[in-house]
Formats: C-alpha cells, sequence, structure tokens
C-alpha cells in the first residue's frame, strides 16, 4: 500500500484546508508514493516513538500533533525536533500529521470526546464561516439530470443531513459560434436558442476543482457556461468544539467525578461551582480557551477543555463552570479513533497503536 492511499483518506474525512493557520497538519516526512506495510498511530511524534515504529517494523507514524509546526533551520541534534526527524529520515520512516482538521470536523476528536462522556445531539459549538461556494451552471434540459448527478457525486450538494441539494429554474440560453466552434446544438454562424435548466448547487469550497472536472466532463456544451460564488454562511459541519446534552442532569460534583474517571485524568481543575445540574456541556479538545464565550453563549453549564491559565478562569464569573482535564486527557481518545477508522478501511493493513504514554506532564499527588 503506498502512503498516498492512507493520507488522501484521511484527507477526504478531515481535509488539510480545514486546519488552523498555524498548524502543519500532512505529510511532514516521506513520499506519498512510497510503499507501507505498517503504520503507528500516537498523539505525538516523539524519539520513544520513532524507536517503537523502529523496533516494530512501521513504515509510517500517523500522529494528532505535527512534530514540526514552524520551519527548521538547522538539523544537528540539539532539539527533540530535530533529533525525531532526522531519525525518521534515517531510517525511512514517513511522519503524517492529522491535527486541527480532525479537530474540525463533526466526527473528529471533540466527537469522540462527547461520546466517551455519553453526551447526546452533539454537534459543532463553533461552526466555520467562508469554506463553503455556490456553483451556478446552464444545461440543456434533456441533460440536466446527468449533469446534476455528477456535481452531487463529485460533493456538491450537501447540507447538513441533506444531500443532492439543488434549485433548478427554466428559461432559454443563446449563443453563436464562430467558424472554429462546434456546438453541440445549433449550427456555426446562427444563433442558437435552446431550452435550459440553470441549476444552482452549494460545495465545500476544498472540493472545487473536482467539481469543476465533473462538470466539465458530464457537460454537452463547447464551451460550459458557469458561475461561482463566495458563501458566508456557517458550514456547520466544520468548527471548533462540539456541544452536547447529559440524557439526565447531574449533580455538578457527580459530574466532575464521571469525567476525571471517563477521561482517566489525575485531576480536574475547575472554577467554583455553581449549584445547579449539568445538562448541556461544551467540549474542546486540547488549547480551547478561545471558545468560552461561545460556550456561554450556547447555554453550556460547563466548559470542558485544557491549557487554562490562572487569570482566565476569572472569566467564567459564575456563568458557566469551566473544567480544564489537562490537553493529554482531553486528546488521547484520538489514537483510539484513527486505529478504528484506518482498520475499518483498510481491514487487510497492519495498524498498530503505541504503548507509549507521550504525555509530558506528571502529577506528584
Amino acid at each position: 500500500m503506498k502512503i498516498s492511499d492512507i493520507t488522501s483518506f484521511l484527507e477526504s474525512l478531515a481535509p488539510l484546508a480545514y486546519q488552523e493557520d498555524y498548524d502543519n497538519s500532512g505529510l511532514i516526512v516521506g513520499q506519498p508514493d512510497h510503499e507501507v506495510q505498517q503504520t503507528l498511530i500516537s498523539l505525538d511524534c516523539t524519539e520513544e516513538v520513532v524507536d517503537e515504529a523502529i523496533a516494530k517494523g512501521c513504515q509510517l507514524i500517523i500522529s494528532h500533533h505535527p512534530i514540526v509546526f514552524k520551519g527548521l533551520k538547522r538539523f544537528n541534534g540539539r532539539t527533540y525536533v530535530e533529533r525525531v526527524v532526522e531519525k525518521a529520515i534515517r531510517h525511512n520512516i514517513a511522519l503524517y500529521a492529522i491535527h486541527t482538521n480532525l479537530d474540525n470536523v463533526t466526527g473528529g476528536v471533540n466527537k469522540r470526546i462527547c461520546d466517551v462522556l455519553g453526551l447526546k445531539n452533539s454537534h459543532i459549538l463553533s461552526p466555520k464561516q467562508n469554506l463553503l461556494k455556490k456553483l451556478v451552471t446552464y444545461v440543456p434540459t434533456a441533460q440536466a439530470e446527468v449533469v446534476r448527478g455528477a456535481l452531487f457525486k463529485a460533493g456538491a450538494g450537501n447540507i447538513g443531513n441533506y444531500s443532492e441539494c439543488s434549485f433548478n429554474s427554466e428559461g432559454t440560453g443563446t449563443f453563436k459560434g464562430n467558424e472554429h466552434s462546434d456546438p453541440f446544438v445549433g449550427l456555426p454562424g446562427e444563433q442558437h436558442h435552446e431550452a435550459e435548466i440553470k441549476i444552482e448547487t452549494i460545495y465545500p469550497a476544498n472540493l472545487e476543482s473536482k467539481i469543476l472536472m465533473a462538470l466539465f466532463l458530464a457537460h454537452p456544451y463547447e464551451e460550459v457556461a458557469y458561475d461561482l460564488y463566495p458563501v458566508t454562511n456557517a458550514y456547520n459541519q466544520v468548527g471548533s468544539g462540539m456541544i452536547g446534552e447529559l440524557e439526565i442532569p447531574l449533580p455538578e460534583q457527580e459530574f466532575l467525578r464521571h469525567v476525571k474517571y471517563s477521561l482517566k485524568a489525575q485531576v480536574i481543575r475547575h472554577t467554583e461551582l455553581r449549584g445547579r445540574p449539568i445538562r448541556k456541556v461544551a467540549v474542546c479538545g486540547g488549547s480551547g480557551g478561545f471558545l468560552l464565550k461561545q460556550a456561554i453563549a450556547s447555554g453550556a453549564d460547563i466548559f470542558i477543555t485544557a491549557d487554562y491559565k490562572y487569570h482566565e478562569f476569572f472569566d467564567a464569573e459564575r456563568k458557566i463552570v469551566i473544567a480544564d482535564v489537562g490537553h493529554f486527557e482531553s486528546e488521547q481518545f484520538t489514537q483510539h479513533l484513527l486505529y478504528e477508522i484506518i482498520r475499518k478501511k483498510f481491514p487487510n493493513f497492519a495498524v498498530r497503536l503505541t504503548e507509549i504514554n507521550t504525555n509530558p506532564i506528571k502529577y506528584f499527588i
């Protein structure tokens, strides 16, 4: 199996276009066309994880966190990042990261946290904008169904729980080809009037080249008339954090015990309890403090995330309970998520979970 077979599948679920600007998801070390027999899944890519991959004969490490976030100017082994990259290259091990793009999709990191906590009706807390576009094209009536089908197959027309969404209106198109034209209908040099269907459909911007190729291949005209428009609507299937509900509300301390047990947290740092039952729960794996306002606006009773600083806890102002469970603790199930989806897609491919706990934080209790 080629590396690109695996990475293309992962990017179909969590496109690289959905990662944050500061991120560095994707293939960091290695060539897409290289063959692999085994892959190792880990939350972090550390020297110990690379050693584990070498010992187990894995040619690819898939981690949640990228080992490289910014450019490296030297490769002399002075930092753990340089040593990891050097060792991976020396032993012909490819490194791939699937970070905030996996955070930002509905079936990703935060959905797994919701599932572990037993939350129902979970959905994106802060949907992203400017990820959608609209395609408008004009097709002869007899060929409209074929063109629509091609666009839908390429990924257009999906809105929430609905697929194959489009708006269609009838009209008349006119055109006159010159002496070099080869029109599908009509004759060169003569103005032609054709009954056409105007098809409008929405699509994720990252699929634009694929959708346009489908349009050009399915459309009968020599010159395809189409318009592309930016859409500023929030894309509810992509964004930061999630919010869900408990089937039965729990007292605050009982819910915190549930969180501590479920997320295997050594300790939970939290703001003052409000004496109210917990029903609506907002979550964000990793550093989620930037979502506090959205968590409060959503009516959440508690916000579970990590990496909160001392003064940031004051921002709760008794409007919500902030619960910091730890960065590793909030994302530890990501490696299990990746293991499951890769095994399901490639059942005959050897996928291994790391046996190394990469949490750099230790607790004295």
